[in-house]
């Protein structure tokens, strides 16, 4: 996998560890939506837009920062899953699931 350029501490955080750097940036607006979005399949820019229900520049800015995380990718067919962030759809599952049942009642996979 290749290796985060993103280096020092996040918000809530005074060190650099690499669990408070994902929580960080997969807890930024957009960022999880995204992820959603990427699943199944790549989508160029505008369709994951609209998908995402997001303006340009937010998206870009998310995009940015989740190809530098090395969970997103970009190609002629446009954005996509790294396999670093297929590896982590079926960890944010597992939360959903677990929010649902300790949060909202019961799972929903």
């Amino acid at each position: 996998m290749k290796t985060s350029k993103i280096m020092g501490p996040v918000r809530g955080s005074s060190s650099a560890r690499p669990i408070m750097v994902v929580l960080d940036f997969l807890g930024r607006r957009g960022a999880l939506r995204i992820l959603w979005e990427l699943r199944r399949e790549p989508l160029p820019f505008r369709a994951l837009q609209e998908a995402c229900e997001t303006n340009p520049g937010s998206l870009n800015t998310r995009l940015r920062e989740l190809r530098e995380l090395g969970i997103v990718e970009h190609d002629d067919g446009g954005y996509r899953l790294t396999e670093a962030g297929r590896e982590l759809v079926p960890l944010l599952m597992a939360i959903h699931d677990w929010a649902e049942l300790r949060v909202g009642g019961t799972p929903k996979s």
